[in-house]
């Protein structure tokens, strides 16, 4: 009995040696082949190499095989999968089904040295699925949706381990110059990404079917994934939760609702998320697209998710996206603006010049898009902020308060309401023209003066009149308060040296 088991294995092992001389064999044939370049779909994404992939070794998937993400090897048989143009319409679609269930095995890619040959065939065979699905001969039955988001779910699907970040950190965080995390998978994520972008975009694909596999749960899981490091996966996946949107009406409310979700924990619990500024981006072009009037849930939204997202410290790296979002939402609804306007004022940042420039920025925006019933209701708090900002030791906000004169727009709003505005900007404009340290805020300070006091000097010079009867009781008061100062340093100094209390009248 010995001998015959030590047979056996003699005999497996001589036949595994010669699979892996054939596997070999294969492979230098097909690194050897010649290359052509296949251009995805998406703008986004760049160009990849597709080598001609005409039959290479491809692993088949055993379900009872060990498949788990970074545990250790994969065991896998392989068997050599015919190509697409060999073989006939009517065995495509099982040979569809055969690679994308072997390209369900996920390798670890921690380990630059494991699994190299199976690594590059998986990566092969996606780009053959990635060509064969963008040349539309395939049929997306029931059975095939079901084999492919499976696939995707398993490849895709992971938990993401985002480096640490201070968020004091990401207040001068900037995109441009600060190197993202690169995710060492990508070469196969890419593939499979597009795969599902083209997927989605397919005709063929039929929503009614699509959306029992491209579930409620499936959209939550990819909005897990819009917390990744990498920008390239962000950027695809902001594209694909664009084209979901889109195609399932159905889902809408639900994605709406999830996004919501992720805003609330990121404001309210941990001012971290690298996704939000692709999220947003996303809001956007919904937000274009929502039909007039607007529905009450709308305007929660804005209330209650966009608002708030003032709040946090790295407002910088998604604030270009939400400023068009807000902006949006008042050129839908010019009624709005009272309520985005008296938002920014609760939000108004006290000790953050850089921050309070950018709503000074979205702030003009926003009244570029109010009409005068809603200016009026909000110009008093509106302009004791802006006096503020008037005589800010930062000069650029300064300068940047002042060049809301510069817009046509909001000057005719200020002047049909000057009677109101200018007595509760004309202390600011004044201590900035007598005392500011930068010119540049002297000069436009001064020429704001003036086209107050050419467009109505009455008012102007009434102005000056209050404002110098306010300074001459504020020197009042302030004499008082040094002479009774000095008072009590001249009866304390009587009674040093005994403990008698001192009473002032």
């Amino acid at each position: 009995m010995i001998k015959q088991i030590l047979s056996k294995v003699s005999r497996k092992q001589s036949k595994f040696s010669k699979n892996q001389e054939s596997f070999g064999t294969q492979n230098t044939d097909l690194t050897s082949s010649s290359s052509k370049s296949s251009d995805f779909a998406s703008g986004n994404s760049r160009k990849l190499s597709n080598s001609d992939i005409s039959a290479p070794l491809n692993p088949r998937f055993n379900p009872n095989d060990t498949n788990y993400r970074n545990s250790g090897q994969v065991s896998v048989s392989y068997e050599s999968l015919p190509s697409f143009r060999d073989v006939p319409s009517s065995e495509k679609q099982n040979l569809f089904i055969k690679k994308v269930v072997m390209c369900s095995v996920v390798y670890d890619f921690t380990d630059p040295t494991k699994n190299l040959r199976e690594k590059e065939t998986k990566r092969q065979t996606l780009l053959e699925l990635a060509d064969f699905v963008a040349s539309s001969n395939v049929k997306f039955t029931e059975s095939v949706m079901h084999e492919f988001v499976k696939m995707v779910s398993a490849n895709l699907f992971r938990e993401l381990t985002p480096q640490p970040r201070d968020c004091n950190v990401l207040v001068s965080y900037d995109v441009e110059e600060e190197e993202p995390s690169m995710d060492p998978s990508w070469p196969h994520l890419q593939i499979v990404y597009e795969l599902l972008l083209r997927f989605i975009a397919s005709p063929e694909a039929d929503a009614k079917i699509a959306k029992k596999f491209i579930d409620h749960y499936f959209v939550l899981k990819l909005l897990d994934l819009f917390d990744s490091e990498d920008p390239r996966e962000r950027e695809y996946l902001k594209t694909i939760l664009h084209r979901v949107y889109g195609k399932f009406m159905v889902h809408r409310p639900f994605i709406r609702k999830s996004i919501n979700n992720i805003f609330y924990r990121f404001v309210l619990e941990t001012e971290k998320h690298n996704g939000i500024a692709e999220l947003l981006e996303i809001l956007g072009s919904i937000v274009n697209g929502f039909a007039l009037p607007l529905k009450e849930e709308h305007k929660l939204f804005l209330s209650r998710a966009l608002i708030p997202l003032h709040k946090p410290k790295c407002l910088a790296m998604y604030h270009q996206q939400l400023s068009y979002c807000i902006t949006q939402f008042v050129e839908k609804d010019c009624k709005l603006a009272d309520m985005v306007i008296r938002g920014l004022l609760k939000y108004w940042p006290v000790t953050n010049s850089s921050k309070e420039l950018m709503f000074l920025g979205e702030l003009e925006e926003v009244l570029e898009a109010t009409q005068q019933p809603q200016f009026h209701r909000c110009m008093v708090p509106l302009f004791k902020q802006i006096a503020r900002c008037l005589n800010s030791l930062h000069f650029q906000v300064a300068e940047r308060a002042l060049f809301f004169w510069n817009n046509d727009h909001i000057e005719s709003l200020i002047r049909q309401n000057r009677k109101v505005i200018l007595p509760i900007i004309f202390p600011a404009l004044e201590r900035n023209g007598r005392y500011h340290w930068n010119q540049a805020v002297h000069s436009l300070t001064l020429n704001v003066r003036k086209i107050f006091f050419d467009l109505d000097p009455e008012l102007f010079n009434e102005c000056l009149l209050n404002f110098q009867e306010e300074e001459a009781k504020e020197e009042k008061i302030q004499s008082r308060r040094e002479s009774t100062w000095k008072h009590l340093e001249e009866i304390a100094a009587d009674k040093a040296s005994s403990n008698e209390a001192v009473l002032v009248n």
